[in-house]
């Protein structure tokens, strides 16, 4: 099953935070960058009283296939869209201010 939804960035930093899970895959989008990958972490920390978003993804490309980390919340006035995959279905979030 596909799914379409548009939000703005602060409703996904909440979606990825309530929905994303280990094993699932994220395939980010953001600046010129494209990021496909496992979800291996969702971590979620607190700094100076602010709630951070932070994804370990294991990169599935041929040339980098290495363990990242992302902060969300470094990145998500420059995120595009990103494609959630789960075994149930695929949810594709468009990002809009």
């Amino acid at each position: 099953m596909n799914e379409e939804i548009v939000l703005n960035p602060d409703e996904v930093l909440n979606y990825v935070k309530l929905n994303v899970k280990e094993e699932d895959t994220l395939e980010i989008s953001y600046n010129r960058i494209f990021a496909p990958g496992e979800v291996l972490d969702v971590k979620v920390e607190e700094e100076f009283g602010d709630e951070l978003i932070i994804i370990s993804l294991h990169l599935n490309g041929e040339l980098v296939n290495d363990v990242v980390e992302i902060n969300l919340n470094d990145i998500k006035d420059d995120l595009l869209e990103i494609c959630h995959i789960t075994d149930e279905k695929k949810t594709i979030i468009v990002i809009e201010d």
